[in-house]
């Protein structure tokens, strides 16, 4: 897998291509914008990592730049601004993921694999689904057996980052800043008292259970009857 890193601070360029080779991937590093632009324009990489803030051309007018070319190839912003404006502004120029620096490089390495493992494809899917759990995307419904699921906005966001990332373990870092668009407070047990209401509603009457807790790393979402 080929990687684009474009970000001008030099000591965070050189961290993230020495620890993302070290993963086992191919890493290009451009240390500015119009070097980044060019190179994700006339080469294919499976996956961009880039910057907001850069020399010459920001991250913004890549990105939308290369959507308007018609490249799919999946982009991480990996960015200081922590803004909500700023993350809506990144997903709706076509960015896949938003990660606010500082970061931890696990976290950013689990990111870089669910999305290579998505693929570069658009989808237009409607429906997820794991073992006898379906979410209907579009009516914003969930069933399970066939018995509907009533769940509130925030539940419904948590269980669809759940399943999109199944097997994946998230960390309470990350369902913050997806669900809740705050950064995680280790005080704070809001999402612990989410996920325990939620697993209450999705896994409490079923068979096989699917949340699971991964103790000091996080929760999944898991089949253990698949495969």
């Amino acid at each position: 897998m080929k990687l684009l890193i474009v970000e001008d601070e030099s000591k965070i360029g050189d961290y993230l291509r020495q620890g993302l080779s070290e993963a086992g991937f191919t890493v290009d590093l451009a240390r500015n914008g119009l070097d980044g632009h060019h190179l994700a324009m006339t080469e294919e990489f499976d996956l961009l990592i880039l910057d907001v803030m850069l020399p010459d051309i920001d991250g913004w007018k890549i990105l939308k730049s290369l959507r308007e070319s018609g490249k799919h190839v999946p982009v991480l912003f990996l960015t200081a601004r922590d803004s909500v404006d700023d993350r809506v502004k990144g997903l709706e120029l076509g960015a896949d993921d938003y990660l606010v620096k500082p970061f931890a490089f696990s976290e950013l390495l689990a990111r870089v694999r669910t999305l290579l493992r998505r693929g570069t494809a658009p989808t237009n899917e409607t429906k997820l689904t794991v073992a006898d759990l379906e979410l209907d995307l579009m009516g914003r419904r969930v069933t399970r057996a066939g018995k509907h699921i009533q769940l509130t906005a925030k539940e419904f966001a948590l269980l669809e980052l759940l399943v999109r990332r199944q097997g994946e373990v998230l960390p309470r870092s990350l369902i913050a800043s997806q669900v809740w668009d705050m950064n995680f407070d280790s005080d704070t047990n809001v999402i612990d008292v989410a996920i325990r209401r939620l697993r209450a509603k999705i896994d409490e009457n079923f068979e096989p259970k699917l949340i699971h807790t991964r103790r000091g790393m996080g929760y999944m979402l898991d089949n253990p009857d698949a495969g």
